[in-house]
C-alpha cells in the first residue's frame, strides 16, 4: 500500500512596511487568514475545479505572526498549483503582502527544522537590533518559538 504523498512549503510573509497599522484594523497573520487568502487566489486563478482538487490536502499547518513564517501542506500532485496561487496572493485581509518560499520538502520534520532555523535567526537579529535592553514582549515571543518544536504531523 502506498501512503498519501504530501509536500510541505515553508513560506515567509513580507508585510508592506508602508502600511499604516490603525488600531481598529490590526493585521494579524493567522492560519485562517492565510488559508482564506490562498483559497481565494486558487479560486480566482484556477477556478472552482482547481479549488476543489486542491482542497483535499491543503492546510496551513503553522503560522508565527511575529516572525511571519508559515508551513503549508499540499498533495504532491497539487503543490505546484498551490505554490503558483500563493505567489499571486497580494493581500491578507486589508494588508498587502508578498510570500517567499524558504523550503519545499516531502517531510514535515525537514520543514520544521528549516522553519525553526529561520525563526532562530530572526530572533537573534532582533536581539542584536534591540541591544541588551530586551523587552518583556520580546522574551515572551522567544519562548513561543518552542511551539514549532511541538508541531505534530
Amino acid at each position: 500500500m502506498i501512503g498519501f504523498k504530501n509536500r510541505y512549503m515553508v513560506m515567509e510573509v513580507f508585510v508592506d512596511p508602508n502600511k499604516d497599522i490603525s488600531k481598529d484594523d490590526p493585521i494579524v497573520l493567522s492560519q485562517h487568514n492565510i488559508s482564506k487568502a490562498i483559497k481565494d487566489s486558487i479560486l480566482v486563478n484556477f477556478g472552482e475545479c482547481g479549488l476543489a482538487s486542491s482542497l483535499g490536502s491543503f492546510q496551513v499547518k503553522y503560522v508565527n505572526h511575529i516572525t511571519k513564517v508559515c508551513i503549508i501542506r499540499s498533495s504532491r500532485d497539487e503543490h505546484q498549483k498551490i505554490w503558483a496561487a500563493i505567489t499571486m496572493v497580494r493581500s491578507v485581509g486589508n494588508c498587502p503582502v508578498v510570500f517567499n518560499l524558504l523550503d519545499l520538502s516531502g517531510n514535515i520534520k525537514l520543514c520544521k527544522s528549516a522553519a525553526l532555523k529561520c525563526e532562530e535567526l530572526k530572533f537573534e537579529h532582533l536581539k542584536i537590533v534591540s541591544g541588551t535592553l530586551q523587552t518583556e514582549n520580546v522574551n515572551k515571543h522567544m519562548q513561543n518559538l518552542e511551539r514549532i518544536k511541538m508541531l505534530v504531523h
